[in-house]
């Protein structure tokens, strides 16, 4: 049980969308075939991490993008072991609350579909005083349970990310008010390949 709790807290912890990141080594770790091409933008895989033995990341960019300062993202995070999805999504919306009671811009709905739940959600980072939005983020969240070939067990994060930042973060909210179901929709119909940990 201890062990169940601290892959999830790790889960938490390193799923959470830093406002920088540090290059790694690009090595498809979950044999997932790309590019990855959701509403006709392409994601290439720029970025893994294998944190700890049960814990895998991989970050998908445009050739246009960086990993430090992307506008979309596709990520894709697996947690081996006995997880449950909806635990993992229970978790993060948890997190989201909290935050929420700092942040008024934070901003989250949730819904499950076979078996799976999606999360989308609005978090942001802030000037100091409060006064200025640096970075703006919109997440859509997918969490699935999966055995791959091998009988391995585990909990999958798919998602996409999209931020603007400084003077882009006005026109981006407002047209997030017009293409916000479009997004959520491709993310909750997107195929899925099946991960195969080495």
């Amino acid at each position: 049980m201890k062990r169940i709790i601290y892959c999830m807290i790790l889960f938490i912890i390193t799923t959470m969308q830093a406002f920088g990141q540090n290059k790694g080594m690009v090595k498809d770790q979950l044999s997932i075939p790309g590019p990855i091409v959701i509403l006709k933008y392409v994601y290439t895989l720029a970025w893994t991490s294998h944190p700890s033995p049960a814990y895998y990341k991989q970050e998908y960019i445009s050739a246009s993008d960086k990993i430090e300062k992307y506008k979309k993202m596709c990520l894709v995070d697996v947690l081996l072991g006995d997880a449950k999805a909806a635990d993992l999504a229970k978790a993060k919306m948890d997190e989201l609350k909290q935050l929420k009671q700092t942040n008024p811009i934070v901003n989250f709905e949730a819904f499950q579909k076979n078996g799976e739940v999606i999360i989308d959600f609005l978090i942001s980072d802030n000037s100091a005083d409060g006064s200025k939005v640096n970075i703006i983020e919109r997440n859509v969240y997918r969490y699935r349970n999966f055995t791959d070939k091998n009988g391995k067990k585990g909990v999958m994060l798919f998602g996409i990310s999209e931020r603007a930042y400084g003077n882009d973060v006005t026109a981006f909210l407002a047209n997030l008010k017009k293409t916000k179901a479009e997004l959520t929709n491709a993310v909750a119909s997107f195929a899925i390949p099946d991960v195969s940990i080495k």
